[in-house]
């Protein structure tokens, strides 16, 4: 079992401090999430609440994840660094891709790309990204994207974009490219986990609800006759710290990581320091 845990949107100093004792404690992999812009007042439904409610505040205060990931390669050496996830079809691809290969480069290999469509309309319609077809847009982009990294004369043609006549540069560290894994548990998600991604990470409330969202992957995987398995990252969200029988338990149904959140302040390397010594010291 890997663990994970979050880089949160607190001050330069918290950010250092923690992620370095992330790092300290063995966690391998460091994530964080996203927003381009909260809505004071929205009708969509967040899809990993049992109201739909969004559970952070509406003056939380969301980094550019490429920025505060690029940050913390500053100041670690080892951990990974992880979107978690990367809202794809908001922003123009070709800015994307540069902005993985670029953090890819300075921080040695050290990037997953986890990714997502997208679930908050007012936020589409804010940023003047279109709603309707982020699914299309998201596959296309990640196919380009994967283009431009492994290609010296890239060429892409799609419904939503085109490149051609171009060199791309740099290209990232990792090859072919960064690990892609793909956020979501919905069934589209899921088919599209399987389509085009290395990894999948789900946001769970049980350990029933895993274990039943592994079997649809799993069943996905064999539908769609992968030659590699899809590595499987889950958050498991039940309200108390995760403890070693849930990680066991997870363990058991095939969860290769796992993310573990910590308190914001002063609190969160203490935190993490006490997992490594209740939890990941006895794995």
């Amino acid at each position: 079992m890997k663990f994970g845990t979050f880089v949160t949107n607190l001050k330069p100093e918290s950010i250092r401090r923690n992620i370095q004792k992330a790092e300290e404690v063995g966690f391998e992999s460091a994530w964080i999430g996203e927003h381009l812009i909260i809505p004071v007042e929205s009708k969509s439904k967040y899809p990993y609440s049992k109201d739909g409610a969004f559970p952070a505040p509406i003056n939380v205060p969301f980094h550019d994840p490429m920025l505060a990931l690029t940050y913390a390669a500053a100041v670690t050496s080892k951990i990974k660094l992880a979107t978690g996830v990367f809202v794809v079809p908001l922003r123009n691809a070709i800015t994307t891709a540069k902005s993985v290969a670029s953090l890819d480069v300075l921080s040695n290999g050290r990037v997953i790309f986890g990714v997502g469509v997208g679930w908050w309309a007012e936020e589409f319609a804010v940023t003047g990204a279109s709603f309707n077809d982020r699914a299309l847009k998201t596959r296309e982009y990640i196919e380009l994207m994967k283009e431009l990294w492994t290609k010296d004369e890239p060429s892409y043609r799609g419904k939503t974009i085109s490149v051609e006549g171009v060199r791309f540069y740099p290209k990232p560290v990792q090859k072919p490219y960064p690990p892609i894994v793909v956020g979501g548990t919905s069934d589209l998600a899921v088919k599209r986990t399987v389509r085009y991604g290395d990894g999948w990470y789900a946001v769970s409330k049980s350990l029933e609800e895993t274990r039943e969202l592994i079997r649809k992957l799993r069943e996905a995987e064999h539908g769609a006759n992968r030659s590699k398995p899809v590595e499987v990252t889950v958050s498991l969200r039940t309200g108390h710290p995760l403890t070693l029988d849930e990680v066991r338990a997870m363990a058991e149904m095939g969860v290769e990581r796992t993310l573990v959140g910590s308190p914001l302040g002063a609190g969160a390397a203490a935190e993490l320091e006490r997992f490594h010594d209740e939890v990941m010291a006895k794995i």
